[in-house]
């Protein structure tokens, strides 16, 4: 069954910019990783600081080793410290979806 990985994001929308090299960053570390990047999404119009990535993987278990890869990734450590150091992250949530087939 594949599954994606939906995260949303509270940033502070004064660094929107900041978030937008973190995400850029992330489009050459997680399919490197093992996850298939749908893409990261920033506020355009209305609400000004929520932002989505979304990741799909064949599995759970997929999700858990390309996890094990990720924390031993230099360039993904790196942009976790990039956004710790310049906080433009307020909250992060993961939720854990399924395709329903013939409804994409």
């Amino acid at each position: 069954m594949r599954i994606t990985c939906f995260i949303r994001y509270e940033i502070e929308p004064a660094q929107r910019a900041a978030f937008r090299e973190y995400a850029e960053a992330w489009g050459r570390i997680i399919p490197a990783c093992g996850g298939d990047l749908i893409g990261y999404f920033l506020p355009h119009e209305g609400t000004n600081d929520v932002a989505y990535g979304l990741i799909a993987f064949d599995s759970l278990a997929a999700y858990e080793a390309y996890r094990t890869r990720l924390k031993a990734d230099p360039a993904a450590r790196a942009n976790l410290a990039f956004a710790q150091q310049h906080g433009f992250i307020r909250r992060e949530a993961r939720t854990f979806l399924e395709n329903v087939p013939r409804a994409s």
